[in-house]
């Protein structure tokens, strides 16, 4: 399993959710960090990250050896999620 590399800003996303939304993204994380290449990610066109869905959500992540780095937790429709992948 591989440690987890987790920003400030994508915690405080995360524990502003619901209870059962808090679940479902913590649970994928914990998914991603078992398997960082599922079938249901993808890369992210012109980014070095990949991305994963989950429900109404978007992990934006990448793995090296080790560490799986959580880039940004957001909604997946909103614009506001790439303009902070941007800022990085």
């Amino acid at each position: 399993m591989l440690a987890l590399d987790l920003p400030k800003s994508a915690l405080k996303f995360v524990e502003a959710l619901p209870p059962k939304q808090f679940t479902q993204v913590f649970k994928k994380v914990l998914a991603l960090m078992k398997d960082p290449e599922p079938n249901d990610s993808s890369d992210l066109q012109g980014y070095p990250f990949k991305r994963a869905d989950i429900g109404e959500y978007r992990i934006i992540y990448h793995a090296d050896r080790d560490t799986l780095h959580v880039e940004v937790i957001g909604k997946r429709n909103d614009a506001d999620i790439y303009r902070r992948l941007r800022n990085l």
